[in-house]
């Protein structure tokens, strides 16, 4: 049982696409790991496109943000405009371990933007590269100018894999 009485693994009897898989022990592992979320879209050309990204799970949204304009930057991020006209999305975190764990995410993505270091960025940088090194790393970017897109997917699909209790239909489990 977890803090809130229920049993974690209750949620893995859950049809694929069911969001309460979010609940999950193995959604949660890879929700709060440092594994990086890929994210796939669809570009302006009209092909699809697939890119690594660091995230944080808000417990409502997969946000996952990225510069506009900064000393650094030569121009925004593609994918923004790409998100903008074509907001459907697909997103996996996954291990590479045996057995590994898939959490996969569908979903529309929405793009806002804002002024300096997106919250959830300088979060995700803590998560990632650790306390004393995104102190550093932060304060060279949080500079005048610098703006940042916040790409926020609210999950309407979900699936797992963890190859032990929740096999891909090709192995005779789950679909979807």
């Amino acid at each position: 049982m977890n803090r809130q009485g229920e049993d974690p693994g209750a949620t893995m009897t859950l049809p694929q696409g069911d969001l309460g898989l979010l609940r999950s022990d193995v959604a949660q592992r890879l929700l709060n790991s440092t594994v990086p979320a890929r994210l796939a879209y669809v570009a302006a050309d009209g092909t699809p496109r697939i890119v690594p990204t660091w995230f944080v799970w808000t417990g409502e949204e997969l946000v996952m943000a990225t510069f506009v304009a900064a000393a650094h930057v030569r121009h925004a991020a593609a994918r923004l405009r790409a998100l903008r006209a074509r907001p459907d999305v697909a997103v996996t975190i996954d291990t590479e371990g045996a057995p590994p764990l898939v959490l996969s995410i569908r979903g529309r993505a929405s793009v806002s933007e804002v002024d300096g270091l997106a919250e959830e960025y300088a979060q995700a940088a803590r998560r990632y590269m650790g306390e004393e090194a995104a102190a550093g790393y932060l304060a060279q970017l949080d500079q005048p100018g610098t703006r940042m897109a916040r790409v926020a997917v609210r999950p309407t699909w979900v699936g797992i894999i963890d190859f032990q209790t929740r096999l891909p239909s090709t192995l005779g489990g789950v679909t979807g």
